[in-house]
């Protein structure tokens, strides 16, 4: 998929200190999509705590094999449409239409089929499990970038499907070659 390079699909959004949303502070998100229609992404580093994948499953009737059963985390993807599941996963992986691949390395699919592929041992070799997605409005994500709410960087794999999620917004800072200590919560334009 060709990206325009004004758009920042692949890339991800790592909340400055000042962020006023509570929801995002701290949060580092991806961007599945971009365009001028607005944008779409998925905060990859807030786990939700008080939901398990086997419950999660339950609640689906998806049943989990006594042997090679897979758990992953279930993390909070954002405000909008909180009961719906997204999977960012590994590109090894591609559901018969119901899988975006955003770029050569990541995809995201939101059918129950890979969910039964995970629980079952099956499916992507690397992924991560959101309720609800970030969404953005024609020009809105641009207008937050400029006015200092968000610094872009690289996705890297160890960032999006890693366990370390109280690090993830640390690592992506070091990404770009930015000290999270040298951060100020007030913004600047010169």
């Amino acid at each position: 998929m060709d990206h325009d390079p004004n758009f920042l699909a692949g890339k991800l959004l790592i909340a400055m200190p000042a962020m006023g949303d509570p929801r995002f502070e701290r949060s580092v998100v991806y961007v599945c999509a971009h365009s001028d229609d607005g944008a779409m992404g998925i905060i990859v580093n807030k786990p939700v705590p008080e939901l398990r994948f086997a419950d999660l499953l339950e609640q689906l009737g998806i049943p989990r094999p006594e042997k090679g059963a897979r758990d992953i985390r279930v993390h909070f993807g954002g405000p909008v449409e909180g009961g719906r599941g997204f999977v960012l996963h590994s590109a090894d992986y591609e559901s018969e239409g119901g899988t975006m691949r955003i770029d050569e390395e990541v995809s995201m699919t939101a059918t129950l089929d890979i969910l039964r592929q995970i629980a079952a041992g099956d499916g992507p070799k690397a992924s991560m499990l959101a309720l609800g997605y970030a969404g953005w409005g024609p020009g809105q994500l641009e207008s937050e970038i400029a006015q200092n709410a968000w610094l872009t960087g690289p996705a890297k794999s160890e960032i999006l499907f890693g366990r370390a999620n109280e690090h993830k917004w640390n690592a992506a800072l070091k990404a770009i070659g930015v000290d999270p200590q040298t951060l100020s919560s007030s913004a600047g334009h010169a």
